[in-house]
Formats: C-alpha cells, sequence, structure tokens
C-alpha cells in the first residue's frame, strides 16, 4: 500500500487522508496495576510519526516517580518498516537520560545518550556493537508497526516475523510466531479479531552474555504481543503485551484504543 500511495503522489492524484492512532493501556506487574501508557500518531501515507508515553501510578509511583517519552519517524515501504529517528527522555525521579537516535532508512547514523551509561566491572564481557549491527534496524517504538503481508490482518503469516531492534546500546531481535486469534471488546474503540503471536528475544550484540537477566530473557518463553489492524487493515499495532520478568508477568493492555 505505501507503494501505491507513493505512485499516487507521483502521477497527481490526491494523497492519502492521514490516519490517527491513539491508545491507552493500563500496566499490570503481577496482577497489580502499576502504571498507564498511550501511544499516539500518524500514518499520512507512507510516512509515520509515533509517540508513546508511561508513568508508573499508585504505590509504585510514590516510590520512583518513573516515566519516559519517546518518539519515532520513519517510512512503510512494501512490508518494511525504516526507521528515520527515535528520541527517549526516561526518569526515575531522582535522574533522567536521554537517547536520541539519527538515522535515515533504516540505518542509524548517530548515536547520543546523555548522561552516558556509567561503566560497569563487566563491561568487558560485553559482545561487541559493530556499525554492521545498526544497519536494517528498527527503534523500538517503530517496531510497533507491523505492515500486513497479505488483504487479510488476520492471516497468520502476519505474525510470522523477525523484527531487528536497535535501542541506542543493545542490538536484538524479537521473533514472533503464530498463536491464533480471539475477539475483543473494547467499550472506548475498537472492538474486533486481534492476531496473537508468542514472542522471543533473540541478543544479538551490545549485551552481557552472562548477566542473569540475559539469560532470563533468552530463555523466555511467555511473552506474547495481540495486535490489532489500524490505518484500514494496512498495519497492525500492538493491543496486548504480556512479558513474564523475574519479579512477576507484565501485561500492558489497551483501554481505549482507536487504530484509525
Amino acid at each position: 500500500m505505501a507503494v501505491m500511495a507513493l505512485l499516487a503522489g507521483s502521477t497527481g492524484l490526491a494523497p492519502a487522508l492521514a490516519a490517527d492512532i491513539e491508545a491507552r493501556y493500563s500496566i499490570t506487574l503481577a496482577g497489580l496495576s502499576i502504571g498507564k501508557a498511550s501511544l499516539s500518531g500518524q500514518l499520512n501515507g507512507p510516512s509515520y510519526v509515533l509517540n508513546v508515553s508511561s508513568a508508573l501510578t499508585g504505590i509504585a509511583g510514590a516510590v520512583s516517580q518513573g516515566r519516559g517519552a519517546a518518539t519515532a519517524r520513519g517510512n512503510v515501504s512494501g512490508t518494511n518498516v525504516l526507521t528515520n529517528g527515535f528520541s527517549l527522555s526516561a526518569t526515575n525521579g531522582r535522574d533522567t537520560r536521554n537517547i536520541q537516535i539519527a538515522a535515515a532508512s533504516g540505518s542509524v547514523r548517530n548515536v547520543t545518550i546523555e548522561p552516558p551509561f556509567v561503566a560497569q566491572p563487566d563491561d568487558s564481557t560485553r559482545i561487541p556493537l559493530r556499525e554492521s549491527h545498526k544497519v536494517g534496524v528498527l527503534d523500538p517504538v517503530s517496531a510497533l508497526i507491523m505492515p500486513v503481508r497479505s488483504g487479510n490482518p488476520m492471516d497468520k503469516a502476519n505474525c510470522d516475523r523477525r523484527l531487528p531492534v536497535f535501542d541506542g546500546n543493545q542490538r536484538f531481535d524479537v521473533v514472533l510466531s503464530y498463536a491464533g486469534t480471539r475477539q475483543v471488546r473494547n467499550e472506548d474503540g475498537y472492538s474486533g479479531p486481534v492476531l496473537i503471536c508468542t514472542a522471543r528475544y533473540i541478543p544479538v550484540a551490545g549485551h552481557r552474555p552472562d548477566r542473569r537477566v540475559t539469560k532470563f530473557m533468552a530463555e523466555n518463553r511467555n511473552m506474547d504481543a495481540w495486535l490489532a489492524p489500524a490505518n484500514g487493515g494496512k498495519v497492525l499495532i500492538p493491543y496486548r503485551i504480556s512479558v513474564k520478568t523475574m519479579i512477576g508477568t507484565a501485561v500492558i493492555e489497551a483501554e481505549s484504543f482507536r487504530p484509525n
């Protein structure tokens, strides 16, 4: 569909209208409510801008005051998402870190992290991050957009994909596999079918392989994403994400979901 939009622009046809995405999510950990998140953005022909924000609430928020916001922009070309840049600002209430990734068509040009990560005693075990690891990648927010591979967004082939993610510090893959479909009903927005995909975390570079959390996540078989159609069924975006962590299962699920 992105190719069709480009052709329309070159032949003088009217451009496609922008498709707005708005979603609000609850965040729970081990069944306890700990925060809220939101996703908003615009798909305008082949280009996109996405904004994500999150904040801890309740007791968790009172303890850490954690919150963050990120923005990504890029283009959808056929079944590929090509990031053109990413920015993140996150704080725990005491310290704030900003990450900027300059990119063009999925290739990283520059990374700025302020303040830099503090050196750790086991840094010598870190798998080297090479320039080749920064080519053909997605930033963490751009990875939330998944172009539909056929006319049917519920086709199981839309689940079977490998997402190459670079977050400014590490390069990893998220491997999705088809697990089924189900119906969801949201009183504020979308009601209909969602595609259920299991997920695997595959570390590639920038990580420390001997760290307990790295081993845990690489062996984790309890992660999944529910994907709902957006932009007239041309792309899929998460309706629900569930990840088993070392302290319980974290679930991010839509309370309000308006994908068009």
